[in-house]
This record gives C-alpha cells, sequence and structure tokens, in this order.
C-alpha cells in the first residue's frame, strides 16, 4: 500500500512539475554521462531528476546564482549513479549545500596525543553520513575536464557507500554480488596502483583514489560514468564490480 501511495505521488509531482523540455536539453548538453545515454534511459533519468528536485533542497550560499538550468544540471549529475537503482538510494538526507568555490570546512580533529587540529585544506566537495551533501559549483561546472573528473557522482558514491555505516569502500551490494570479489578486485587493483606509484609510474586514475577504499571507490565511480573505456581499459575487473553494482553499461 505504502509503495502504490509513493507511486501516486511521484507520478502526481512529474505531472504537476516536469523540467522544462530547454533545461533538459540544455542539461544533456552540459552533463556528458547522461549525453552518453540512449533515449528511454535519458526519460528514466529525467524523471529521477525531476524528484530529486523535489525532494532535495539546493542550498546556494555566499551569494551564489543558481538558476533553473543550474540546478537541473546538477540533479542530472547526481542522478546518473541511481538511474537503475531509484532514489530510494538517496534517502536519509535531504540538501545539497552550494558554494562558489572550494571551501574549507569548519572542523577541528584531536590526534592520539590529544591535540586539536584544525583543518584548513580546501574541499570541492563533502559528504556527511546522514547530513548534506557540499559542493564547489566551479567544479560542478569543471565536470570532465580532466577526463573522469566528476564531483558530483564522486560525493553521491559516498553517499552511496555511507548506506551500511562509515564510507569504506564497500556499499551495501546486491544479493547476486559476491562479497569476497569485490573485496579482492578491490584490495588488488588498490595495491597493484599503491606499487606503480611508487615506482613513479603515471596513474590511469587521479591518485586521489589511494587515499583510503572509500576515496578508491568514489574516484573509479567517477571515472565508471565519466571515461568508462578508460576504466575498462586499466581496471577491467573493477569495471566490472562496478557494472554489477550501478547496473548500468556505460560503454
Amino acid at each position: 500500500m505504502f509503495d502504490r501511495i509513493r507511486n501516486w505521488r511521484a507520478q502526481r509531482t512529474v505531472m504537476r512539475r516536469p523540467i522544462d523540455e530547454a533545461l533538459w536539453r540544455g542539461a544533456l548538453q552540459r552533463c556528458t554521462s547522461a549525453r552518453r545515454l540512449g533515449a528511454s534511459d535519458q526519460a528514466a533519468l529525467r524523471v529521477l531528476a525531476t524528484l530529486f528536485l523535489e525532494r532535495k533542497s539546493l542550498e546556494p550560499t555566499q551569494g551564489l546564482p543558481l538558476s533553473d538550468a543550474d540546478r537541473v544540471l546538477l540533479a542530472a549529475h547526481a542522478c546518473v549513479p541511481i538511474l537503475k537503482l531509484g532514489l530510494d538510494w538517496y534517502d536519509g538526507w535531504h540538501s545539497i549545500i552550494v558554494y562558489p568555490d572550494a571551501f574549507i570546512p569548519q572542523r577541528q580533529q584531536v590526534d592520539a596525543a590529544g591535540v586539536v587540529h584544525r583543518d584548513h585544506g580546501a574541499l570541492a566537495g563533502e559528504a556527511w553520513g546522514r547530513g548534506p551533501v557540499i559542493l564547489s559549483w566551479a567544479d560542478v561546472l569543471a565536470s570532465g575536464r580532466p577526463p573522469g573528473h566528476n564531483v558530483v557522482i564522486h560525493e553521491m558514491a559516498h553517499k552511496l557507500d555511507m548506506l551500511n555505516g562509515e564510507a569504506n569502500g564497500f556499499p551495501p551490494l546486491h544479493r547476486r554480488m559476491d562479497q569476497r570479489r569485490w573485496s579482492q578486485v578491490f584490495s588488488t587493483a588498490w595495491s597493484r596502483l599503491k606499487e606503480e606509484q611508487g615506482n613513479g609510474v603515471d596513474l590511469p586514475i587521479d591518485p586521489y583514489a589511494l587515499e583510503n577504499p572509500a576515496e578508491f571507490f568514489a574516484v573509479v565511480s567517477e571515472q565508471f560514468f565519466e571515461a568508462p573505456a578508460s576504466l575498462r581499459e586499466h581496471l577491467p575487473e573493477v569495471y566490472r564490480q562496478l557494472e554489477l553494482f550501478y547496473r548500468q553499461h556505460p560503454l
């Protein structure tokens, strides 16, 4: 009964507040991973983006002007990873805070000796457990530069990773996926890239992926949607696991 009510509400939202055709075509032109989709998948993405804009609060800061076209673009980026999963995978949080440019989070960390450290590093994006996603609009607009980069997909991958606890590179897998295989594939790829990095080899993905397993999952997710041919060429087993998880075949 609940599902029927929820579906009825979703259908009403799509009928009453559809994304304008011109705005949607503009978003497709600016979103490489969405533009790559077939017509039926683009139509499904448009529905998801409509519901995303209804359920999530997009909150620009510091006087950033966020137009309707910008909001549709952000929703398109955000919904690409859940195209075959559904919007329920983004339950548990409701806002995206958008800064004009890279931002410095106001937080402190206490080390093992009890010393308090302030974090002064500028970030392009951040995802909090059951809190908001925070994005730099300049980095959203820079999607695809360099190839494989997409800060929205990166942070949404963190949100998916957090569905079963802290972000650790091990999101909740589907019933028929093999957890041991996932661990083996990702740990093997991680170790090989670490060794190559130590030997001065140029890596096929952003070296930030080697910060920790959570960042590895987020970075290869970016690559999966933005530069799938490169990921399949250099990390074919990782690519295959992401195909199974996202239930998409971007090539």
